[in-house]
């Protein structure tokens, strides 16, 4: 969308977009953006919350006011929580799995913890029928070795050729946190967004897996890493909970 956002304007076409990976859009400087700290896949927060994303279409729309750019806010606010629509409700795997992994080392952890849920994630494809997985090509068990990598501070080298180290690091995030959500929903009950996220960031070794990478992001030279680290490794709502939880 950020190059088309070019092509739209050499034709005299004004064109605004709403960005879901800050990075990308930083990268590609479409003429005018407008980052949302959203889960990926709802670009305009909460479902079936038409007062909330309208307050995000306004958001974006008002960027059109600027006539020069490249532009790029950031939305100051965070999805409601709300349920997810189209968890199955009651709906249970004949799998019995045992508890994850606490011993070892955190690499280990998230190995073992990615193995666990990949049976709960075949039943959430195969319910659903789709999956938002397949932006780095890799399986969860890859991501996680690749993630792995970083925490022992030998990064393997990046799964795509000529792309930075912190898009690949964005990218292999963002696709962990998909496939745990997307395992999660389909466990049995309803799951709440805001009870997922806590489930993931509090609970779970992905969830300190990325807060480790976040330290070793900060403290990277590189000022992509640095980027990384303040602005979209971990969401604002999280980062707090982490810090009142002594976590982050």
């Amino acid at each position: 969308m950020s190059a088309l956002g070019h092509y739209l304007e050499e034709e005299g076409i004004p064109a605004v977009q709403i960005s879901l990976v800050r990075e990308h859009t930083v990268a590609l400087s479409p003429p005018r953006a407008l980052w949302v700290p959203f889960v990926l896949g709802r670009p305009f927060g909460a479902p079936n919350d038409t007062a909330f994303q309208r307050k995000v279409l306004l958001a974006s729309l008002r960027l059109l006011e600027r006539e020069a750019g490249p532009v790029l806010e950031d939305f100051p606010e965070d999805a409601p929580h709300t349920d997810l629509g189209d968890a199955a409700e009651g709906l249970s795997c004949p799998v019995s799995f045992p508890r994850m992994k606490s011993e070892g080392t955190l690499a280990e952890q998230l190995a073992d913890e990615i193995a666990q849920l990949q049976a709960w994630h075949d039943v959430a494809v195969k319910h659903r029928k789709r999956t938002t997985l397949g932006v780095t090509g890799l399986s969860p068990g890859e991501i996680g070795a690749f993630l792995g990598s970083w925490l022992a501070r030998n990064p393997t080298p990046t799964f795509r050729q000529g792309v930075a180290p912190a898009t690949a690091l964005k990218q292999a995030t963002d696709e962990l946190t998909a496939f745990y959500y997307e395992a999660k929903a389909v466990q049995p009950g309803r799951h709440s967004i805001a009870e997922i996220q806590n489930w993931f960031w509090l609970e779970t070794a992905a969830g300190k897996t990325f807060v480790e990478i976040r330290k070793l992001a900060a403290e990277s030279p590189d000022p992509k890493m640095k980027g990384l680290a303040t602005l979209s490794l971990v969401p604002r709502a999280v980062d707090a909970i982490l810090k009142t939880e002594g976590k982050a």
